[in-house]
């Protein structure tokens, strides 16, 4: 397989993941940082963000404006630095999650019944492994 048909192939799996449910009221950065803020265990900032997505403070800003403006998430005066602010799922957010992550674990849960245990965990190894080449490239790059 050539490097463009293998580019191909993981297009479309992204395209197909994504398709899974195609209705989603936020977009795809914006669900990215309502799961982050979900499975973080201490209070989030929006530098916080930032950092986990790789991207400048004001980037995140929009996106964040964003989750409030929908309900999904709200912001709250820092304890800690009152010049700054942290960030809550909300109920209506929570149950978003709730929703996507059923969806998301039925289609894993096809491919790994498909595949079968063996090539499903070669294929989850190798997926963390060209994750973390694509972590090292970003972080020399920035």
């Amino acid at each position: 397989m050539t490097i463009y048909q293998s580019m191909d192939v993981l297009g479309r799996f992204c395209r197909l993941k994504l398709a899974v449910k195609p209705d989603l009221p936020l977009r795809s950065s914006e669900m990215g940082v309502l799961i982050y803020l979900s499975k973080q265990t201490t209070d989030v900032t929006p530098l916080m963000v930032s950092e986990f997505l790789r991207v400048k403070k004001p980037s995140v800003t929009p996106l964040i404006q964003t989750l409030i403006k929908k309900g999904y998430v709200t912001k709250q005066r820092s304890q800690v630095d009152k010049r700054s602010y942290t960030l809550q799922v909300t109920e209506r957010g929570s149950r978003l999650l709730e929703e996507v992550e059923a969806d998301y674990l039925s289609s894993v849960l096809v491919i790994k019944e498909k595949l079968g245990d063996d090539q499903f965990n070669e294929w989850i190894r190798l997926t963390e492994q060209a994750n973390h080449i694509l972590e090292e490239l970003a972080s020399c790059e920035s």
